[in-house]
């Protein structure tokens, strides 16, 4: 080994999981500048527009909640979504004070493209892999992400 390289000779395992974290989480199968080029969702925006679409009308204190960020920042990222026509205000439907934030159908149509591209983009990604092991992938993840969920309390939606 040319020591720098991760092992987990005498280590915990999961000094290699933090390393391939790290690393996952720089990957995007597109870049930033090319989602703008193609009039994409930028990243920030399809978490938050899923979050919504999988969870309901949410208000900026439960976006914030959510994602862990300041008011600040999400009052920015939902403003910019109201702007390009994703969302719009709703009155609270259980009578309370604070707007919800509700998808457009064009929010729909926008979260439901760029899920497709993604799933498209991860399918050549596992072009080589046989079904069973991507389901097992799958799988990892899952316990893996609901896993930090619980820790952190967290959840999000299934």
């Amino acid at each position: 080994m040319d020591g720098n390289t991760p092992t987990t000779d005498g280590d915990k395992p999961s000094h290699l999981v933090e390393f391939e974290h790290m690393v996952l989480g720089r990957h995007q199968l597109s870049s930033a500048k090319e989602r703008k080029e193609q009039g994409r969702l930028e990243r920030s925006a399809y978490i938050m527009l899923s979050r919504i679409r999988m969870q309901g009308p949410m208000t900026i204190g439960e976006l914030s909640e959510a994602f862990r960020l300041d008011t600040s920042t999400v009052n920015r990222q939902t403003a910019h979504a109201v702007r390009a026509g994703l969302l719009h205000r709703i009155a609270d439907p259980e009578g309370g004070m604070a707007r919800r934030f509700r998808l457009t159908p064009e929010g729909e149509r926008e979260v439901d493209s760029e899920r497709e591209i993604r799933v498209r983009d991860l399918d050549q990604v596992f072009e080589d892999w046989p079904p069973a092991e991507v389901e097992a992938f799958a799988h990892y993840l899952q316990r893996f992400n609901t896993s930090v969920e619980r820790l952190s309390g967290q959840p999000w939606p299934r």
